[in-house]
């Protein structure tokens, strides 16, 4: 592509590099200069103007912004997301339904390695996404790149964004209490999270903080496709009373502890089928916490493996909760 001033008489045909105001209105960039628009701008005592002129083997921004978008997600449907519109060399990728964002960072890499022309941004992996919020935006940098370059970046690009919708639509929550008198304390903000990905919190119930009065309250749980468990006292050990009460009603404990600050005292696990999430204190707070990052993987289906759990340390210094008992650093 060749860019740059050139005079009026060897502009036709080419693309509008920078807006020019005249008497009648505005000539945008972008646009494509025929006789009308060459003739606006000598009436407006122009001799000169700067374009973008394409060579043969170049591809026009929309065009080169649509067949990387293609690209990386061939089938929308599939992908769960949808592309809207091409214009200015953009096309924007936006989640179809509630869900998580699956994000293969070496493509994404590799396609920005291609021409710096040629540039993907997407949200970070995992990323929680609402219905219509935006996954990702392609945008060509230049008027127009080589073919070459968009095959190449198509190429190594392809795939690289899905949304993973949730999949499981109900949930029961357990709370255990010191004293029958006990103040519900920070429900809403666990029930926010899990309408925030069309999950019901189908039941709420309470036992004493006890580990056979809880083990018996989770033999006897109605139906749901995941268990939540928020204790009264902080759970600090795998011997706790939540983790033995999982245990005693027959399940198993895949992971206690987390690199991630608020969040270290999750663990998870299952009873039969059914994961269950033992809660930090942390969540009576809507603020990010490392048991988001869990909880909002396993609505959606997506494993988490005491290795993943593991991995997210780093990045895992969240944002400090001021309402916790203990903070990092006292004051």
């Amino acid at each position: 592509m060749r860019f740059g001033p050139v005079p009026l008489a060897l502009a036709e045909g080419a693309i509008l590099a920078h807006s020019v105001a005249l008497p009648q209105g505005r000539l945008r960039k972008g646009c494509h200069l025929g006789p009308n628009e060459l003739a606006a701008l000598e009436a407006a005592g122009l001799t000169r103007v700067t374009v973008a002129r394409l060579d043969p083997g170049d591809m026009h921004e929309d065009a080169a912004a649509l067949a990387v978008a293609r690209a990386l997600v061939p089938d929308p449907d599939k992908a769960g997301l949808r592309l809207a519109p091409v214009g200015t060399g953009r096309v924007n990728l936006h989640a179809a339904a509630p869900g998580i964002a699956e994000v293969l960072a070496d493509r994404v890499q590799a396609l920005n390695a291609v021409d710096p022309m040629i540039t993907l941004a997407t949200v970070a992996p995992w990323q929680r996404l609402a219905e219509g919020e935006m996954a990702a935006t392609v945008k060509i940098i230049a008027y127009a790149v080589p073919s070459t370059s968009v095959a190449k970046a198509a190429e190594a690009g392809a795939g690289a964004l899905r949304l993973c919708p949730a999949r499981l639509r109900t949930a029961v929550l357990v709370e255990t209490q010191l004293s029958p008198r006990t103040r519900e304390l920070g429900i809403q903000p666990i029930a926010n999270r899990l309408a925030a990905l069309g999950v019901a919190l189908s039941a709420h119930l309470r036992c004493p903080h006890d580990t056979q009065a809880l083990a018996a309250t989770l033999t006897g749980l109605p139906p749901a496709d995941l268990v939540l468990i928020l204790t009264a006292s902080a759970t600090s050990d795998p011997q706790d009373v939540a983790p033995a009460a999982v245990r005693g009603a027959g399940g198993c404990i895949e992971r206690f502890g987390m690199p991630v600050d608020p969040g270290n005292l999750l663990f998870l696990g299952r009873l039969g089928a059914t994961p269950v999430i033992g809660l930090p204190g942390c969540v009576r707070s809507p603020a990010l916490n490392g048991a988001d990052w869990v909880l909002e993987r396993v609505i959606c289906g997506i494993p988490v493996t005491g290795a993943d759990i593991a991995a997210m340390g780093v990045g895992g210094l969240l944002k400090e909760i001021p309402q916790r008992g203990r903070l990092r650093e006292a004051k």
